[in-house]
């Protein structure tokens, strides 16, 4: 009895932990935070949490259904050939096509393939920084009517440059995948892959799997969501994202931009997306910027307060998904190459329109 007890106590040991770790936090928000109370706590903090891990778990419903269901065979073969170009496999073709759907899904699959050893650690990591090319997509219909009405041809040019920074993302990946070695694990890896496109489950066999795999997933991941993103609207709540991105904007270094509008600008996409564009848009109307330096502002604002705001949206999603170490690793993997490629992007415009 006393090592059933004891077994029992050190599997709930982390959840125990990220309970404390959570309560703790909280705490520290009501005591120490101004306007950190119990209906703000419930508004803006305890709905969208408990909005995420219904998303999340949506996704991982779905990405579990694709993989027992045999629906990798037919979404691996949409993109395989630039995968079989890559070395990366059908089963991170799959994962590919999914993100066009729902990114969650997408790296919950890669996740399950990676534990299962179908997908080697450098299949997982290259064809997440690829994912950012349908993630690209996902919120692009909704920002184009938003983006160019405000903001008119320079607005257009944003999204020419920043998509030219994302194909070139891909290709690179893509080509790096082409000519790194084959390891011993990773042929395993693909043998098993070839081998395993020929089983079928039935439903019963699915929804089982389901039943079983899907609430441990859900419970594994909340114990790092919950605490991380509790730790992330604390300290937004204190101001640390805004005084960084205040912080950045007054010493970044600009021959070609007054400062006061860059600032002004980069502020803007700190309060929220679509201001950015109309503050951007208002000083172009105003005849304060000319087209280009509204290009620019808008590109310098994206790789300022884009990542600030990656760090502060995604970063409980991909270390709930990937576990602590391996989450922080992407997402820092994924921005740094999308701020390096739109530099370089950018850089080229700036160039080609003087």
């Amino acid at each position: 009895m006393k090592m059933i007890f004891k077994k029992a106590s050190w599997a709930h040991q982390p959840f125990l932990i990220s309970f404390a770790v959570s309560a703790a936090l909280l705490g520290f928000g009501l005591c120490r935070i101004e306007n950190f109370n119990t209906t703000a706590m419930i508004s803006k903090l305890l709905w969208p949490l408990a909005r995420l891990m219904l998303f999340i778990g949506i996704g991982l419903a779905f990405a579990q259904i694709i993989e027992a269901s045999g629906w990798t065979r037919f979404l691996g073969a949409i993109a395989a050939p630039f995968f079989k170009f890559g070395r990366l496999g059908n089963l991170c073709s799959a994962a590919f096509t999914t993100a066009f759907v729902s990114g969650v899904a997408s790296n919950a699959m890669l996740l399950e393939f990676y534990k299962e050893d179908k997908i080697t650690r450098r299949q997982l990591y290259l064809t997440n920084l690829i994912n950012q090319f349908p993630a690209y997509f996902l919120h692009l219909p909704t920002t184009v009517f938003i983006v160019i009405p405000l903001t008119g041809w320079a607005g257009v040019l944003y999204f020419v440059i920043t998509f030219a920074a994302t194909l070139l993302r891909t290709a690179l990946f893509l080509i790096y995948g082409h000519f790194q070695p084959t390891s011993r694990n990773e042929t395993r890896a693909n043998e098993f892959q070839k081998s395993s496109n020929t089983r079928e489950k039935s439903k019963k066999n699915i929804w089982e799997g389901i039943k079983k795999k899907l609430p441990g997933r859900i419970s594994a991941i909340a114990r790092y969501v919950v605490p991380v993103y509790i730790f992330v609207f604390v300290i937004n709540s204190m101001g640390f994202f805004s005084a960084a991105r205040q912080w950045l904007a007054e010493y970044v270094v600009t021959t070609f931009i007054p400062m006061e509008s860059l600032s002004l600008i980069i502020l803007s996409f700190a309060a929220e997306f679509t201001s950015g564009f109309a503050a951007a848009g208002a000083l172009l109307d105003a005849g304060v910027l000319t087209t280009q330096q509204t290009v620019a502002a808008l590109l310098i604002g994206n790789i300022i307060a884009f990542p600030l705001r990656a760090l502060r949206h995604q970063l409980p999603r991909y270390i709930g998904i990937f576990a602590p170490k391996m989450g922080t690793q992407l997402l820092l993997m994924g921005q740094g190459f999308r701020v390096l490629s739109i530099i370089f992007v950018g850089t080229i415009y700036y160039y080609l329109s003087r």
